[in-house]
């Protein structure tokens, strides 16, 4: 009787997992949404339905150009990105953005205001907005983006932005994860270089210095001379590529369509060289690491001993008769042991 029961489950399982796939390939922006929703969950059951819809969905993926925004505190992003978006969509393509809100460390709640704040993009046939919580991953990313990027692509979107919560150390996250990956700056808010590091200059693919309008042109010019100085001391990441520092208004919509001529000049140049599927392969790869060590914390916090043995130890090294390194060794141990976690 359980393997009927067990064997039943399975069947209802995949067959839940068709109607998505059927339901996503056809367009159906409703199961998306939902389809979206089940692969963020958390929940055993969701997640197996999950993979059974990603394994299903991946031949129809892999069209898209992705690309990833970033771009300092006050540099206008989600006027950015609906200005570009409305401008893509003009140029028939459908587009997705995957707006990155910051989850709070407390409640795990998130803003959400991206549709708020992109309110004719938001309204546009072609475009496909989704906000998501980060939950506190490093990247500014929400934990389940590359997912959601091959279900926006099985559903026909052949842009993909994705927006992150701001500019960090752990941006390569984003940068593995898209084709393209742009930084926004800003102009005449004291010394430039300071508000960008140097880890985020070695993985940017351009720098558009944005707000170019009004008494802030010269400015902008300015800007744009400086970053090109601070990109030359670096050695490009590819030799097919050197990063250009472009200027933008968002708000006048200048400087848009040349944007957009870059991020095509830089595919071109990538599938010439064949850089083009070895970073799409390395992505995979990536990808499979994160899945690894997201399913090794997952066990970690599920082990029944490491489960009963976490107080103890925590007491220990917060009043000092354990040294931190020892009770993670400690831990890990249980992982090293045999039999089911």
């Amino acid at each position: 009787m359980p393997n009927v029961v067990q064997f039943s489950h399975s069947k209802r399982i995949m067959m839940n997992a068709q109607a998505h796939i059927d339901g996503v390939l056809a367009g159906d922006r409703l199961v998306l949404a939902r389809t979206i929703t089940l692969v963020e969950s958390s929940l055993p059951e969701h997640r197996q339905m999950a993979a059974g819809i990603i394994d299903g969905l991946l031949p129809h993926t892999g069209k898209a150009v992705r690309l990833g925004i970033t771009g300092v505190p006050g540099v206008g992003k989600s006027t950015f990105i609906e200005t570009f978006g409305m401008y893509l969509t003009g140029q028939g393509h459908r587009l997705a953005v995957l707006a990155v809100d910051p989850s709070s460390t407390r409640s795990r709640g998130s803003i959400m205001a991206d549709k708020t704040r992109m309110e004719q993009l938001c309204v546009e046939p072609m475009a496909f907005i989704r906000p998501s919580p980060s939950g506190g991953s490093l990247g500014g990313v929400a934990r389940k983006t590359r997912e959601t990027m091959l279900l926006c692509e099985a559903a026909g979107f052949d842009v993909i932005i994705v927006e992150t919560v701001g500019v960090g150390q752990s941006e390569t996250a984003v940068a593995s994860m898209v084709d393209f990956f742009l930084v926004l700056m800003l102009a005449g808010a004291g010394d430039e270089l300071q508000g960008i590091k140097k880890g985020v200059l070695e993985i940017a693919d351009a720098l558009a210095v944005n707000k170019a309008d009004g008494d802030n042109v010269e400015k902008a010019a300015q800007a744009k001379k400086a970053y090109e100085t601070a990109l030359h001391l670096l050695n490009p990441a590819s030799p097919s590529w050197s990063p250009p520092v472009l200027t933008c208004s968002a708000k006048e919509k200048l400087g848009i369509d040349a944007i957009w001529q870059t991020v095509l000049a830089h595919k071109q140049a990538f599938e010439t060289s064949g850089e083009f599927v070895e970073k799409r392969q390395k992505q995979a790869l990536d990808w499979m690491w994160a899945l690894i060590e997201e399913g090794l914390k997952d066990r970690f916090h599920k082990n029944q001993e490491i489960v009963a043995a976490l107080p103890d130890l925590k007491r220990a090294v917060v009043n000092g008769s354990v040294a931190p390194a020892a009770a993670a060794d400690e831990l890990l141990f249980f992982l090293d042991k045999r039999g089911p976690v």
